[in-house]
């Protein structure tokens, strides 16, 4: 078993941990509303920071989502290093999805997409954690309509490669569970965005739960990584310093161009005309 599997599980320890600190922060702050709370109001008298008392008046600026408890400090710094840090370590541990696969099978269209969507989904989420929304919305939100969607074309191409790369039983539950969590990723998703712009108190509040459930679902799927990890070597490590260009196919050819010992094969040996071909060249 290699220590490298720690790296895909320390990625959604640290994430939902830290949003959880970055929402206990902002709530002891008052800049958001609990996540309990489903009673809003058209206006306040007073602004939420400023309020005491056991009952607060919350409107829809005080709605709990993600990035609104990342907006104000001191829980935007958290929220940006948080996003800084994980946006990284998404990076990596994509990266060497896409080695290991190779690694142990060979490259396929499925592979290299989903390296690019794994990518693409990190640049967005350091544009969601580095422009808060109530400062850079635009900023904010284009790096949003980056990084969820990509995030959830990721686990749908992992999803299938995974059947399609999966040889054993324990292989295929791996299968199975990331084809539930990507129906599930897919379904709160979907209601969240479309929660999101109705008028709707309820739904606007609903569209921020869906939000949590969407984020900790797709960083538990990161963590079902620790299965191909725990499996990983230095050959990992020399595809990558090949350019991933050779996979199970290659080292095939390669071992059967060198022989059982080591010393070239009998059907490699030079063709009795290549001195005359190498003249002529």
């Amino acid at each position: 078993m290699s220590l490298w599997m720690i790296l895909p599980v320390s990625l959604p320890v640290l994430t939902i941990t830290g949003i959880w600190v970055v929402y206990v922060v902002a709530l002891y702050n008052q800049h958001v509303c609990p996540v309990d709370n489903w009673l809003y109001n058209q206006s306040c008298e007073e602004e939420l920071v400023m309020q005491s008392g056991p009952t607060l008046c919350c409107t829809l600026d005080n709605v709990p989502l993600i990035s609104k408890c990342g907006t104000l400090p001191p829980e935007s710094c958290f929220f940006s290093l948080l996003c800084s840090t994980g946006s990284f370590m998404v990076m990596v541990i994509v990266l060497f999805r896409y080695a290991h696969v190779i690694e142990k099978h060979q490259n396929c269209v499925l592979n290299t997409a989903s390296l690019s969507t794994g990518w693409i989904c990190a640049a967005g989420l350091i544009m969601v954690g580095n422009f808060q929304v109530d400062n850079a919305k635009v900023l904010h939100y284009v790096g949003a309509g980056i990084a969820f969607p990509t995030s959830m074309l990721f686990v749908c191409l992992q999803s299938a490669l995974t059947y399609q790369l999966a040889k054993t039983q324990a292989e295929y539950n791996v299968a199975h569970l990331r084809l539930g969590m990507s129906l599930l990723a897919f379904a709160t998703l979907v209601l969240s965005g479309v929660f999101f712009y109705q008028e709707s108190f309820v739904l606007q509040h609903a569209s921020a739960i869906l939000e949590w459930v969407f984020c900790v679902n797709i960083m538990l799927f990161y963590g079902t990584f620790a299965f191909e990890f725990a499996g990983m070597s230095r050959d990992t490590m020399s595809v990558l310093a090949r350019g991933g260009a050779l996979g199970s196919v290659g080292r095939e050819h390669k071992v059967d161009a060198l022989g059982p010992l080591g010393g070239p094969s009998s059907h490699s040996q030079p063709h009795p005309n290549q001195p005359e071909n190498m003249s002529i060249l």
